[in-house]
């Protein structure tokens, strides 16, 4: 197993709460992760219903569309909860704490799933 870029962000966002709330930075890492995740799946999902829109392609349904997408942000959230706690997350922070993890700016970070949930919404309102 290689980290790819959202197992590096998740361990450097738990790395960063593990100081101060110890037993709940796996949780904040968790939630944050999620979070991010589902909202750039959000971003990607109006982008693509407002490109179809202005090329007058049919889509499927405004309810279905929302439908499918808190199907995909529960099941997001499942497999994210399902890789990072237990063994699984053991193995992905040793190879974290043995590779040279690049520093990132955590106010950025934090900020990241707001960003695109902004882009989201003005994307949202050109349908």
């Amino acid at each position: 197993m290689t980290l790819n870029t959202f197992d590096q962000l998740f361990f450097t966002v738990f790395t960063a709460f593990k100081t101060r709330y110890k037993q709940k930075a796996n949780t904040i890492a968790l939630f944050y992760l999620s979070a991010l995740q589902i909202t750039l799946c959000f971003l990607l999902g109006v982008f693509i219903a407002t490109f179809l829109t202005k090329m007058n392609a049919s889509t499927i349904s405004s309810e279905k569309a929302w439908t499918l997408f808190v199907l995909s942000a529960i099941a997001i959230h499942f497999k994210n909860w399902l890789k990072y706690n237990g063994k699984t997350r053991k193995v992905l922070n040793a190879k974290f704490n043995k590779s040279k993890a690049k520093d990132h700016n955590l106010t950025l970070l934090l900020s990241l799933p707001f960003v695109c949930l902004v882009l989201a919404i003005i994307l949202l309102q050109s349908l």
